[in-house]
């Protein structure tokens, strides 16, 4: 048989609920995903302005136990883990030796002694091959964890009120970056509070098991509130218009958290050493010198479409190239992100466009992020 047959698509516990919502479905870093259930557009603008419920089941949960867990973590991952509160989490990066970004992270403090770290769907393997492969020497144990979650998500202004109705557990008090043990709707859940939208909202880890009976809680609660069910393409959307980067796009093994102007999550002062520590100082310095590419927003005047990939061009010449682009509900615009030459960088350049099919369409160099909620 050959060793090139297509792997089989992976499906969340919430796979029959989609289908029976008219999900168009997609493969999604080997998962079988819902991509929207009607129209991206208005499941984007229900994110902004009542409330949308996501299934995000394909990312990829990995525990990390023992008495040496957290100087695990702190020599695999380049942020400060160790002095994560339990309780709270941080976004962080596991690089290769090179400062190379293998992945961005979420990490959670579940426990003195317990970490639970997401990684992205397409990387989940890799993350958890490379922090077993770190974990040589180290007095902890770290475990595949990803098929004992499910992950669903409520997102947008109106997904305190939702939530609150379903659980007594304190929201109001579950900050930005943390996570609480709770029950919702029966259901017992890690609540966390780490978005990926712009907008206000949580994400409940559960048992696969108890994920429709929460997905329908979720629904029933939402219902006077406008929430809809939301695929990934709208999620595509958020994020942009919030300008986070997205693994495959903005953040490659060819990039170091500093060339991705994230250098602010690398910690070069906590104890110890950590892998692609002498490449990350030598980052650190280049981009302090003279910067590489840098991130900037791009604001279509016309109609068309950047996609990944599309030179940007200025006076005839290819000063950098587009990472993600897509059509801004929110804005009304197309929009952009790319890496662009340092000199080219600053809102308000002028000259600036992208070549669309040989075209020269002009945009508009702005910060990031396009789209900023009001607190």
């Amino acid at each position: 048989m050959s060793s090139s047959a297509p792997r089989p698509l992976r499906h969340t516990a919430l796979d029959a609920v989609h289908r029976a919502l008219g999900a168009t479905m997609t493969d999604f870093a080997g998962w079988d995903m819902p991509l929207r259930y009607g129209s991206e557009r208005d499941e984007h603008i229900a994110v902004r302005t009542r409330a949308g419920l996501f299934d995000l089941s394909h990312m990829g949960e990995i525990t990390v136990t023992g008495p040496q867990a957290a100087a695990l973590l702190n020599h695999a991952l380049v942020g400060n883990i160790a002095s994560v509160g339990v309780g709270r989490a941080r976004y962080t990066m596991i690089c290769r030796e090179d400062g190379g970004i293998l992945d961005d992270l979420i990490v959670y403090r579940l426990a003195e002694a317990e970490y639970m770290v997401v990684a992205n769907a397409s990387n989940a393997q890799v993350v958890l091959d490379a922090l077993t492969e770190r974990a040589a020497g180290f007095d902890a144990e770290v475990r595949d964890d990803r098929d004992n979650y499910a992950l669903i998500a409520v997102q947008g202004p109106e997904s305190p009120g939702i939530l609150a109705s379903l659980t007594d557990a304190d929201l109001d008090g579950l900050k930005y970056y943390a996570g609480l043990p709770g029950t919702v709707a029966g259901v017992p859940a890690l609540i966390a509070r780490t978005g990926y939208t712009g907008e206000d909202g949580f994400e409940l880890f559960v048992a696969p098991a108890d994920a429709e009976k929460l997905w329908q809680a979720l629904t029933d609660a939402g219902a006077d509130a406008g929430l809809v069910p939301c695929g990934l393409s709208c999620r595509d959307t958020l994020r942009l218009e919030a300008g986070m980067p997205l693994y495959g796009h903005e953040l490659t093994t060819g990039l170091t958290p500093f060339d991705a102007g994230l250098g602010r999550v690398v910690k070069f002062d906590k104890e110890g050493d950590f892998v692609g520590r002498e490449a990350l100082l030598a980052a650190a310095e280049r981009a302090a010198s003279q910067p590489p590419r840098v991130l900037v927003g791009l604001v279509a005047d016309g109609r068309r479409v950047p996609r990944a990939g599309y030179s940007v061009m200025a006076g005839g010449e290819v000063i950098g190239e587009v990472t993600s682009g897509a059509p801004s509900p929110t804005l009304g615009k197309p929009v952009a992100m790319a890496y662009v030459d340092a000199a080219h960088a600053a809102p308000g350049t002028p000259g600036v466009g992208v070549d669309i099919r040989g075209r020269h369409e002009p945009y508009e160099v702005v910060a990031l992020p396009f789209y900023k909620r009001q607190k």
